[in-house]
């Protein structure tokens, strides 16, 4: 396969602890995973709200794929807590360092996007602060209470970090009551060390499972890039734990090297090996499956939802007969 290399001249800015890391050349992308450059005016549109608010979007600090599609659509996924991260996970385009303060004003400046966006669904998101007590998990509940005020009609999608050491902060969050709770377990657990290595695998199926213990009416959702260098069978493992812990949605899409000095893509999945992964997760139990090469974690987030929605109320309809 021909190969592609990319220089990403702000790598010593965005990622200076990826800097001497040996290169790994990027692949060319099959045709199933191109996408066209974004050109709809809408696009335009939503990049400018942002900017007039001063937010920060996941779709454009993690180079998401899917950014012409969605904000074409008026869909942004809000990237809280700044645009550093204090981890340093070798998939993630997001930038390394040490994060500002907290601005106090953020949760209304979202939550007045969201009503100019007319969002029916929003998905909030962040990075990880590590630096924080509670790991911006009080911040993620002014969030939520914002955007119920400004736009008390849209549901709201919370993808969080794993609160790694943060005693209490998933009862923060599930007491703002958000409609669905998120956090990627992202891999199979062999690959933390190297592919999540701030990360714990336990402490992410732990959160999960403890919302739903917290409160079992709201919606939980975790996600899993392919491609990696994982086995078929670790993902079946990963799929039953995240059944254990009663996740309700599932996501499987392609992992896309960001720059040289990220992990190196070891496959790119056909649309019918994730066309196989989805009806085992079916099969499974999980109410709800998104499983292609372009599947982010808000990726459709609206239609989803309403989808989980209906699936709920199929699965307690059949359990009342």
């Amino acid at each position: 396969m021909s190969t592609r290399v990319v220089i990403d001249h702000r790598l010593d800015v965005r990622h200076p602890e990826k800097a001497h890391r040996p290169d790994n050349p990027i692949q060319r992308k099959p045709a199933w995973i191109r996408v066209k450059a974004p050109t709809h005016p809408v696009y335009h549109e939503t990049r400018e709200l942002m900017r007039s608010h001063g937010l920060v979007t996941v779709c454009e600090e993690a180079a998401c794929p899917n950014i012409g599609e969605c904000w074409s659509q008026r869909h942004a996924t809000m990237m809280i807590m700044g645009d550093t991260c204090t981890r340093a996970c070798s998939f993630c385009n997001v930038r390394t360092g040490q994060p500002n303060a907290l601005e106090a004003t953020e949760p209304q400046r979202v939550a007045d996007a969201v009503a100019k966006l007319g969002l029916r669904h929003v998905v909030i998101t962040s990075v990880d602060r590590d630096d924080l007590a509670d790991g911006g998990a009080a911040h993620f509940a002014a969030v939520i209470r914002a955007v119920r005020e400004a736009a008390p009609a849209t549901t709201i999608e919370v993808l969080t970090p794993d609160f790694l050491r943060k005693p209490g902060a998933a009862e923060v969050v599930v007491q703002a009551r958000p409609d669905v709770f998120n956090h990627n377990l992202e891999t199979v657990p062999r690959l933390y060390p190297s592919i999540r290595p701030g990360a714990r695998y336990y402490q992410s199926l732990r959160l999960l499972d403890s919302v739903k213990r917290l409160d079992p009416t709201i919606f939980t959702k975790s996600g899993l890039m392919v491609g990696l260098g994982e086995g078929r069978a670790e993902i079946m493992q990963v799929m039953d734990d995240l059944r254990v812990a009663d996740v309700d949605f599932l996501t499987l899409g392609q992992y896309l090297q960001p720059t040289v000095k990220h992990a190196a893509v070891a496959e790119f999945v056909t649309p019918e090996g994730f066309a196989e992964y989805a009806a085992l997760a079916r099969a499974k139990g999980f109410l709800l499956v998104s499983a292609t090469p372009l599947t982010r974690s808000s990726y459709h987030a609206d239609a989803d939802f309403a989808q989980l929605k209906a699936a709920r109320e199929t699965q307690l309809a059949a359990a009342a007969d």
